[in-house]
């Protein structure tokens, strides 16, 4: 009688453990629901929420009437009349007004220089001085609101010195620069997506099963029912590969949670929040895309998880893990790069990063940087499959905390 205990095939084995830890994790219902539908519910509205609070701050500062003090107010009467012709109302500014700027008890104020009229009367620049603090950022739509009034004022009165003289104000601009914006109306109306949903995106592809693929792990461990598992005869790859595809599985879906919550809240949102709407064919590129950084994450973490003694341990990696994805954006912004080197596909987040931003953009990329781009990730996402089987051989691992 043959008593031998046949092994299981590796696709059977796979998806008998993929079955498995998905069982498990929906028992749970309160955490099934959290992992997958905190972030496709809370993300959108909190980018809607920041789009309609800056929009809402831009209007009430350029629309509403300015209150601006002036030193040496009665130096520039005409200049006043102007400003008040803009919504720009004056008064005289207290005597320690840079110290108010500084204790932002004031956000702007205006010096006119003790020499102003002297040199109005001689046809030379007469100087104002704009007084504020640079370092803060709610005083900026003000500045750039009093700058561009004060540059048409010295155009104005620029113009009308030449006419007097019997001069065409034109002889004094001897070139006339234009701009020819090549940009499509796509990338126009995905400015602020550009910069906010890469990174978001990015952050959740790659840490989006993380729970599970700890629970799975450092979490059975800690419960003590990891050992029996591994006493069974499937293969250890098997069974690394079915804990992974689960949490893939769980990456996925709320990725696409993701991104059909954005298109529903952009459409409901109107107005400059349609700058968050995406196709459906834009959509089904962004998981592409975002499919071999979550096969990355998912078996970077069950590395990870495998080498934690406890639950506690494993989710302590969570915090250096969401700074990868951030890296690459926060690069760019100090130093942009064109998304013509084929070099970046290969290199993991910021792939990701640029692929993401042709895509919103509504740009095509070339065969060869898709080619690169899923054959490096693959790569690295099979290495690190490799590095997870190679943590579950250990028998070390079935041992519990």
């Amino acid at each position: 009688m043959n008593t031998a205990i046949r092994r299981p095939g590796f696709l059977d084995a796979l998806r008998v453990v993929m079955a498995k830890e998905w069982r498990d994790f929906v028992r749970d219902r309160r955490t099934f629901v959290l992992s997958l539908l905190v972030a496709p519910l809370l993300y959108p509205v909190l980018l809607l929420g920041i789009g309609k609070l800056a929009e809402m701050r831009a209007e009430t500062q350029l629309e509403s009437t300015l209150q601006l003090p002036v030193v040496g107010i009665e130096r520039a009467p005409n200049l006043m009349k102007f400003l008040a012709g803009y919504g720009i109302e004056t008064h005289p500014a207290p005597a320690d007004i840079e110290a108010r700027i500084r204790a932002q008890d004031e956000d702007i104020a205006l010096a006119i220089d003790p020499h102003y009229a002297e040199n109005w009367r001689a046809g030379t620049p007469a100087r104002i001085d704009i007084i504020t603090d640079t370092t803060r950022r709610n005083t900026d739509v003000t500045t750039a609101r009093v700058s561009k009034v004060l540059e048409q004022y010295g155009k104005a009165v620029g113009t009308m010195r030449l006419l007097i003289r019997g001069i065409d104000p034109r002889i004094a601009a001897p070139v006339q620069v234009g701009t020819r914006d090549m940009a499509t109306p796509e990338a126009k109306n995905s400015q602020f997506m550009a910069i906010l949903l890469p990174m978001i995106l990015t952050i959740f592809a790659f840490i989006g099963g993380a729970h599970l693929a700890m629970d799975t792990t450092a979490g059975e461990r800690e419960r003590q029912s990891l050992e029996p598992l591994l006493a069974t005869p499937v293969s250890r790859a098997a069974l690394v590969g079915g804990k992974m595809l689960a949490s893939v599985a769980l990456g996925l879906l709320s990725m696409l949670l993701i991104l059909v919550s954005f298109k529903v809240s952009a459409t409901l949102a109107g107005g400059s929040a349609s700058q968050m709407d995406v196709s459906f064919a834009a959509m089904a590129k962004l998981l592409l895309t975002l499919l071999p950084l979550v096969l990355i994450g998912t078996a970077l973490i069950t590395a990870l998880a495998a080498g934690a003694k406890s639950m506690k341990e494993a989710q302590s990696h969570i915090i250096w893990l969401m700074m990868l994805p951030m890296l690459p954006a926060y690069g760019l912004m100090a130093y942009p790069l064109k998304d013509t080197a084929l070099w970046q596909y290969a290199v993991p987040f910021l792939s990701q990063n640029q692929l993401i931003q042709k895509i919103i953009r509504g740009e095509h990329a070339a065969l060869d940087q898709w080619a690169l781009y899923l054959a490096s990730s693959l790569a690295v996402a099979a290495l690190l499959w490799t590095v997870a089987v190679w943590r579950y051989r250990q028998e070390k691992l079935a041992i519990s905390a």
